[in-house]
């Protein structure tokens, strides 16, 4: 089992990501990285600071990565390092996941060409802040959350539906499925 690793920028939405990260590290045993452009701690939305446990340049280094988590915040620019590292864990067919408006990174570094994928973030939003589309959106499904190979992608309402898809394709409650479902029907109080 490798490292998971979640990209944490300035204004990211830690609360999309939260509950898979609890049960990645508490249930599946992982060891859970957060990995910044810099080692200066970020604010997310939710007004909290995160100091990253290494950077994205040193992240593209590793070799026992096997899976990078993106959560949503604002569209921003996407440094090379960020672009080669989810280049890098595409080919060798690694899990990358990403919420809400963090599929942009997935976008810019050409992967969802080939994808399916899901996305919060609208035409209409990148027209009123008049960047370029970092979506090939001939690929974009008006779903929750869209798996398509190696990628998951989610909207970010669909939070507790993203964090379930990721415990499938990491096998978190491998062998305790029913743990498993009885936790989705609690959470959603089903």
């Amino acid at each position: 089992m490798g490292k998971i690793i979640c990209l944490v920028t300035e204004d990211f939405a830690d609360f999309e990501i939260t509950l898979a990260f609890h049960k990645i590290k508490n249930i599946g045993q992982r060891d859970v990285l957060s990995a910044g452009y810099t080692y200066e701690a970020v604010m997310s939305e939710s007004g909290l600071y995160y100091k990253p446990n290494l950077t994205v340049s040193e992240a593209l280094q590793l070799d026992d990565i096997e899976a990078l988590i993106i959560p949503g915040g604002p569209i921003q620019d996407q440094r090379p390092e960020l672009t080669d590292l989810i280049v890098k864990l595409n080919s060798g067919k690694l899990l990358l996941a990403a919420i809400c408006n963090g599929p942009q990174y997935l976008g810019r570094a050409g992967v969802l060409h080939s994808h399916a994928f899901t996305t919060s973030c609208s035409v209409e939003a990148i027209h009123k802040l008049g960047v370029e589309d970092p979506f090939p959106r001939v690929n974009y499904r008006d779903e929750r959350v869209v798996r398509d190979g190696n990628i998951i992608t989610a909207k970010g309402r669909a939070f507790v539906d993203f964090s379930f898809e990721v415990f499938d394709y990491l096998n978190i409650y491998e062998g305790r499925y029913e743990e498993q479902e009885q936790l989705f029907k609690d959470i959603m109080n089903k």
